[in-house]
């Protein structure tokens, strides 16, 4: 079975831009891309149908929306219409969110255990082409189904993959998801539990955890310069330090640290403030909970998240040369 590769595309680049990166990707032979959703910049959903319009082969990943901002009904018709643009080619990525963040547009992340179970079960009803009532404690819904009239009235093959952070939530990743989307900026030893917590959670439903795939963000600066690849995620690692402090948690950073950061950084962090900050990333932490540096080293990295369980490395280009990152892990 061939190696897979994925690419992750944010917000650092033209959106147009973002169109070619795909299309080269595929050309390349790359399994799929993933659109974040990040902060309060670039919903996923409008990138991936841009995608998937100027693509005929690439699978194409949510990586990740959050299960609190879109009504279940608007969530399932919206990966129906994906689905009419790119048959058997989306997949729907799906995570818990993150405070400040949630907190700071008015939402209440209580229960995220519960929240996801209802989200994903519904959804996957509502995709199968169901009629589905449902009241629980966060979806409620009344005989409801996808109204195709006109178009495919069969199910719709859209795996549902949950970007899971702590323990609870990977194991119930592996009893309810497709998938579960690992976490970057870990050092590939933290699959090692992951990896126990999905097939803990697969035994649940009758599953091996063969039947969860598990691709794997992983920031990735590639450069010809090994110090100019190095200098380029530290800049990035400070900001993800600072405003998500459960990846600094996971990547095992003393707080001490993150604390330091945040007193410089203020949201949204500026680029002075981050070449302010930056320095009090170490270097060996690069090491540790990235894939950067030359094209040789990139790829030893990455080959340590794959010995690890990792089933499709999501390589997020950090500044640089995206077509060069495509090259250094084409077929």
């Amino acid at each position: 079975m061939k190696e897979r590769t994925a690419l992750y595309l944010q917000d650092a680049h033209d959106l147009r831009d973002g169109l070619d990166y795909v299309k080269y990707a595929e050309q390349r032979g790359f399994d799929s891309v993933w659109q974040a959703e990040s902060r309060l910049v670039r919903d996923a959903i409008v990138p991936m149908a841009a995608y998937a319009a100027v693509t005929e082969k690439i699978k194409i990943g949510s990586g990740v929306i959050n299960n609190w901002t879109r009504n279940i009904g608007l969530l399932a018709a919206t990966f129906l219409t994906l689905d009419d643009l790119a048959p058997n080619r989306i997949i729907c990525g799906i995570g818990a969110w993150w405070d400040p963040l949630a907190k700071n547009v008015g939402i209440d992340r209580r229960r995220p255990l519960l929240a996801m179970r209802e989200t994903v079960s519904v959804l996957q009803r509502l995709l199968r082409m169901e009629r589905v009532t449902f009241h629980g404690e966060f979806v409620h819904v009344d005989g409801i189904e996808l109204d195709v009239v006109h178009g495919r009235r069969e199910p719709r093959n859209v795996p549902v993959y949950i970007g899971a952070t702590g323990d609870q939530m990977m194991e119930m990743t592996g009893e309810i998801a497709d998938g579960a989307v690992l976490n970057y900026c870990v050092e590939p030893q933290y699959n090692i539990k992951a990896l126990e917590l999905l097939e803990k959670g697969a035994r649940k439903a009758g599953k091996t955890l063969d039947d969860i795939d598990r691709p794997q963000l992983i920031v990735c600066s590639v450069d010809l310069d090994h110090d100019k690849a190095i200098d380029t995620t530290r800049g990035l690692l400070t900001q993800y330090l600072a405003q998500q402090p459960h990846i600094a948690k996971a990547s095992g950073v003393s707080m001490d640290v993150v604390a330091e950061i945040q007193s410089i950084l203020g949201w949204p962090a500026t680029h002075e403030q981050i070449d302010r900050a930056k320095h009090l990333v170490p270097e060996d932490l690069i090491h540790r909970i990235t894939a950067s540096g030359t094209p040789e080293e990139a790829r030893k990295k990455v080959d340590e998240y794959r010995k690890n369980g990792c089933t499709c490395p999501i390589l997020y280009p950090v500044g640089g040369d995206v077509r060069l990152l495509v090259d250094t892990f084409a077929e």
